[in-house]
Order: C-alpha cells, then structure tokens, then sequence
C-alpha cells in the first residue's frame, strides 16, 4: 500500500505542477458557475415575483436541465486531458523500463496512478460542492439527502472516466491517440444501450453495458445497489485491462493467450454485472424526503395483495397500428424500465413481449397501402423500417389474449397465476403511457372487487357508450382516455328501474331523465336510496319536472329557469365556478383546482335548493357567483339579450350548482352529488376548447368518484407536499454571489496556480 501511496503522490505532484489539470478546474469551475447561477437565478425571480417554489432542491439538481446533469454532459471532455499522458509519459520518457523492471508489480503501478485521479477527482468534486453547500445554506427545508447523492454520482462517474482513459494511455505512447481512443469509449459506452436490441441474447448486455443514465438515478435521489455496482465493475473492468496490457508487454505472448485473458476479465465483469441486474438482486435507497422515487404507499398496499400470486404482464404491439413504436425490441429495456419500481417490491413479475400484424384503425397506412393485404403491408413496412424481428399473424396469438375487444392496438395484458385478467392500456394525450395511478388500478383489479357504476337509461338519459355531443363516453368507457372510469378501476352496466336495482351497483348515475319516471320506477329507485345507495343525479333547466320528483327523495330541488352571468366574449348561460372554501376541504382535488383558480364550466345549468329534512348534511361543491340569476323569459342567448327582472320571479344571487349529500344508513355513509347541469360530464364539454379559459371539470370528476367509492378508486399516488419551497437569500444578496462564482472563485484558482508555478520554477 506504501508503493501505491508514493507513486500517487509522485503522481499528483506532476499533475499539480502542470498548467493542464489547474486549467481544467478553472475551466470546470466558471462553466459550473454559469451553469448553476443561470439555474438558480430563476428561482431567485420566481420568489420574487411572489411564486412558491416546488421542490426547490430537485428543481435545482435533476431534471433535463438540472445542475448535476448539466455538469455530467461535460465532464467526459475534462478528463481524457488529464489521463491521456499519465502512462504515454512513462513510454516517451522510456521510465517505464525502470517500472517494469524495478520490484514493482503491474498492480501497484496502475492502481498508484489511479489513486492519484481519484484524488483530482476529489477536487474536481469539491468544485461541485462548493455549489452544493451554498444551495444547503440558502433553501430552506433543503432537501439535504438528495444533494449529497448528487455528489456521489458524479464522483463516480469520474471515476469511471478516469479508469478509462487511464487504459487508453497505458497501450500507447501518444497522448493525443490515448485522448481520442478514451473519448471513443465514452462515445462507444454512451451509445452501446441501441446496439443490437432485436437480438435477446445481446441486448441484456449492451443495455446494461451503456454508461447513459447511469448517474440520473443517483441525481434524483435514489441509490442502487446496480447502479453504484456498474461504476466499481467498469473501473474494475478497465483498471484490469490496464494492468493486464503492463503485464503482458514484460514478456511475449501469442494473440490469443492475450486476448483469451482479456476476453476473460470481460466476462467476469459481465457476469458480476448480469447478477446484479436480476430483479431479485434489486436495492433501492430512495433518498428523497417525500420518497419521490418509490411507489406511493397506496400502491404499495395493492402490490402486497399480489402475495404470493406470480402476475405476468404481456405486452401486444399491432405492426399495423398507430402505437407500434411504443415497445419495438430496439427500445424494449426502457419499457422495462417503466415497471421497474413495480419490480422492486415485486421481483416475480414476468414482462412478455409479442408483435403479431392484422388490420386495424391506420389511415395512415390505409392511404399509403389501399389495396394490400396485411401480410404485404407488414412486409412492406419491415423492408421500410429495416426491422430486424419477425412478426406473426393474429391467428399465432388469438389464444393469448381477446385483442379483438381492444380493437387490435397496442395493449397489456396483466394475468396473474389464479386466472384473473385485465387490460392496461396507453392513452391518447402528451404522456402516452400510464402513469403509476393507471398500472395500479389495473393491478387492483384483479385483487379485489372494485366498484360497479350504473347508468340509469329508458327514460333517454344520457348514455355511457354514446359518442354524440350529450353522451358520456369519454368518461365513462373510453379507452384510450386516461381519467374514463374503465381506466381508473371502475366497471360499469346499464341499469333499468323496471326491476329492482342489482346490489353490486355501488354508484348510480341518473343524467338527466327526459321522460318521467313511473310510480314503479320511481318506488326502486327509493328502495335503492333508502338501502344506502350511492348516487349521482343531474339535470338540465329544461327537465327539471323529470327529475325533481327524484331530487325530492333528497331534499333537494332543481329551481325554474336558467342560470345566467352576463359576460364579454362567452354566452351567459356558460357558468364557470371555482370550488368554494368547503369543497377545498372535502377534496384534494377541489383544493387543488382552486388553488389554481381553474373553473368548473356548466354550459346550462339549474340552480339547486336544499334542506336537511331527508337527515342528510348537504355540502354546497360549486356555487355562481352573486351577479348570476336564474332568467325566466330570454331562451335566444344569441340574438337577444338578458336582463335580470325580479318581478317574475327571477333570483339573483349566489346559487349552488353541485350539492354533495352525506348520512348514515344501515351502518354505512351514504353519499350523493347532485349537480344543476348534465353536461360538465358530457364529451362535447371534456373536449371543448374555449379562448381564456382553461377548465378543470376533470377534477370534480375524480373528486366525486374518490368520495362515492370510499376512496378504493381512482389510486391515490400523493406524496406528502414538498418543504423546500423558498430561499432565504434576496435578488440582492444574490447578485453578489453571482459575481463571486463567475469571477472570484476561478480568479482564486488562477491565482493559485500561478503561486504552485512560480514557487517549482523558482526551485
């Protein structure tokens, strides 16, 4: 260990003496500090501007322009400067016949060497947290774990660089041949992940021999044990290349002797390195305060249910559909990714993949290829995109699943071991996939019961397979949108009162009747309340003696009239109300909406009177606002006007507009929205798109699902509100940091190198 120690002091020495490393870290130090004062300059005019920061310290560190990832996009042109003469100087000095030949082993002086890039590595880190420090000491509540992770990531990597080029200096004799041949690793090792993925055999290793995204795990505030074991196998791997090729250079050797020990190093890096990849092997220290990395504990409870049921997670992908791109082999490790965190608390999961071709909803290719059958158009298509996998027809896979039901796009299939089955789909919007809240609804599914919704129909209410303007589709079953009750781990039936409504019908919705209900009818559906059943009931201004012999029940009346608001540039029918005081408290999701100030919009709507006669607590959700009234007369809100007229009749006040009814029944809450307008829940109003505003009917949406099923479904995948959301430094105080991290710390530096100069010239 002394040897080692020495040559690593000998070898600091030459570095620190040299204009080269003290360069670098001027230069490392000024574009860090252009880096970070750009990234926390904005937050320092957020706070200003009045704006409460969100998670203030990942904001910071992570991300796509995070400080940490910025700094790692660069390090790989700092260090092949450093390391490309730490051997080739030994060759051109000819010093290193007297290392080879001295009582010094091959081990001892490539480790020495290395010893001393690990300590410059030090330095170059230090840099970083000089950075670190003053983020520390500046936000408040920081987020210290996640920082400090940070850190060690970028040590490691490096390490990892300098482990490299260290090998590439020690198999030539030129400095610049050893600087390209590290950059062409990195190169090689960045982009290796893409190589050969449509061939299994190959794509578990150059996916997990790719050096991309290895840090971004530690960035976010996550330590694994796989991640942290690649950094120590590929320093390992290349320190071994290094000392092998000073062992192999003190005597002859035939190729093959040579390169089977090579090859054989290789292998015993690959094989610790597949080991360590095996879900099973898999440990996660998920450093964050809020645990943002790890599955929310809802999850958690779901994924425990699984216990010791195996669940296989299939995956079917339409060559001829629009989605085919979403898991092709070439990207199939990323999929895989996307189930990772699942796999931590559930390593058994199997992932399958299949690609089968057959007709499906493309106009795409039905305008390019309009008269070819589907063989010629996937062979077509194959020949295009040069694939290099094979597909078969639907027929190879119609056992697998009913891919018919899901019209033959791309979609999962979750099986578990005990023959329940569902389908997890991806959606169409920006995100594509589903998140966390989808893939456990999916799998909670198939643990337990989850609840029936029933849509009342006969009486020409709005319908849950209507795609029309009035229908309720796209909330209901829509498949490919992402917050529809079949995504969120509803089902759903039709419901007629022509008999009495089935028990497992946990929520009824009754959307506007346009027909009376008959006293039968009308008799179960009262059975049906006064069991404790959960309902919604809504109506429109035009219907109200349809569907207040079903409010009365509650206690509730829908009033005469239309609610109008006067405003510029939108009907005044159009209502749009933000959640009151006691809505903020009744949701999370009302709290949020208001905290937005985002509009719930009724385009149409009946106010609402209540009284607790029925023994329920009414809470009022929505109301207007205090200039609305209900008008009476005006019906054309296009070419005439409205005027608010108190001798017919006509109330202008604040009215409610979304009733929340609660009560015990047979020892169970009961509850009940009642809201003035059917159509917030319409297709053509989740679709409509209006200038100015930007509605949030989504979030009355999960509201009144999370209450009416005791909060089973959708999946609540909250974490705790982050702390770190100010800065205890002003625009001021700032302004003179800015100054000191650009200028004053690499002006140190200089300084400091020009001292260590003139002091070894001096001697």
């Amino acid at each position: 260990m002394k040897v080692i120690y020495k040559i690593a002091k000998a070898e600091l020495q030459v570095l620190f003496y040299s204009p080269v490393a003290w360069l670098v870290l001027v230069i490392f130090m000024f574009q860090s500090a252009l880096l970070y004062t750009d990234i926390f300059t904005n937050l320092v005019r957020a706070q200003a501007m009045g704006r409460e920061l969100q998670s203030a310290t990942l904001g910071i560190f992570s991300g796509l322009n995070g400080f940490y990832p910025s700094i790692s996009k660069y390090l790989f042109l700092y260090v092949p400067l450093l390391t490309m003469g730490v051997m080739s100087r030994e060759y051109n000095h000819g010093s290193i016949k007297l290392l080879l030949s001295s009582p010094i082993t091959s081990a001892q002086v490539i480790l020495g060497k290395y010893l001393s890039l690990m300590i410059y590595g030090l330095a170059l880190t230090a840099i970083t947290a000089i950075f670190a420090i003053f983020t520390i000491s500046t936000v408040n509540m920081v987020d210290t774990p996640v920082v400090l992770a940070g850190l060690l990531g970028i040590y490691l990597l490096i390490c990892a660089y300098a482990a490299i080029g260290l090998f590439m200096s020690s198999i030539t004799s030129y400095t610049v041949v050893s600087a390209m041949g590290t950059l062409a690793i990195l190169a090689f090792l960045g982009y290796v992940s893409g190589v050969a993925q449509e061939i299994t055999l190959v794509r578990d290793i150059t996916y997990w021999l790719s050096i991309s995204g290895r840090t971004e795990t530690f960035f976010s505030g996550t330590l694994t044990v796989e991640d942290m074991l690649y950094f120590i196998i590929v320093v390992g791997l290349f320190l071994g290349f290094a000392i092998l090729r000073l062992e192999l250079s003190k005597q002859k050797n035939s190729f093959v002797k040579a390169a089977s020990k090579y090859v054989f190093v290789f292998l015993l890096a690959a094989i610790v390195g597949y080991v360590s990849t095996i879900p099973k092997m898999m440990v996660v220290f998920d450093v964050t305060r809020n645990k943002t990395n790890t599955l929310s504990i809802a999850t958690q409870d779901v994924v425990k249910r699984l216990g010791n049921s195996k669940l296989t997670i299939s995956t079917f992908t339409n060559m001829l559909g629009q989605d085919s791109y979403l898991a092709l082999p070439i990207g199939q490790k990323v999929d895989i990714d996307r189930f990772k965190r699942y796999l931590r608390f559930k390593p058994d999961i199997t992932l399958n993949y299949y690609y089968y071709y057959h007709k499906t909803n493309n106009p795409f290719l039905d305008k390019r290829y309009p008269d070819l059958p589907d063989k010629q158009r996937y062979d077509s298509l194959k020949r295009v995109y040069d694939w290099k996998f094979t597909a078969g027809p639907l027929e190879s896979l119609e056992k697998k699943a009913d891919l018919e039901s899901e019209d033959f796009q791309f979609v999962r299939l979750l099986e578990s071991d005990n023959g329940k089955k569902t389908f997890l789909r991806v959606y169409d919007d920006m995100m594509r996939y589903p998140s966390e809240a989808e893939i456990t609804a999916a799998i909670k599914r198939m643990t337990m019961d989850l609840p029936v919704v029933g849509f009342l129909n006969g009486h020409g209410e709005r319908s849950s397979n209507s795609e029309n303007d009035r229908g309720y589709k796209k909330f209901a079953q829509d498949k490919r949108f992402r917050y529809a009750l079949i995504n969120q781990g509803f089902d759903f039936k039709d419901v007629t009162l022509d008999k009495d409504i089935p028990a497992g019908i946990r929520i009824l919705i009754v959307a506007e009747p346009r027909k009376p209900l008959s006293a039968e009818e009308l008799g179960h559906l009262q059975q049906y309340i006064n069991r404790g059943g959960n309902l919604i009931l809504s109506g429109e201004p035009g219907q109200i003696a349809n569907v207040n012999p079903i409010a009365d029940l509650l206690g509730v009346k829908f009033l005469p009239g239309i609610l109008v608001h006067p405003l510029p540039d939108f009907t005044p029918d159009l209502m749009m109300m933000t959640p009151t005081p006691e809505a903020r408290e009744f949701s999370y999701y009302l709290e949020r909406q208001g905290k937005n100030n985002l509009p719930l919009t009724m385009p149409g709507a009946a106010a609402l009177e209540y009284n607790t006669d029925k023994g329920f607590n009414v809470i009022p959700l929505f109301r207007t606002d205090s200039a609305s009234w209900t008008e009476l007369e005006t019906t054309n809100f296009i070419d005439d006007s409205v005027r608010y007229n108190p001798k017919i009749g006509e109330i202008q006040k604040s009215h409610p507009t979304v009733l929340a009814l609660s009560r015990k029944v047979n020892g169970k809450e009961q509850k009940i929205m009642v809201t003035g307008d059917s159509d917030w829940l319409s297709n053509g109003e989740l679709g409509m798109s209006r200038a100015r505003v930007m509605s949030s009917n989504y979030s009355l949406i999960n509201a009144a699902f999370d209450w009416l099923s005791d909060g089973e479904v959708p999946i609540d995948t909250r974490r705790d509100p982050s702390l770190d959301t100010s800065l205890s430094i002003g625009e001021d105080a700032w302004a003179v940091f800015v100054y000191v991290f650009k200028w004053g710390l690499p002006i140190i530096l200089i300084i400091a190198s020009l001292i260590i100069w003139i002091r070894r010239r001096g001697k």
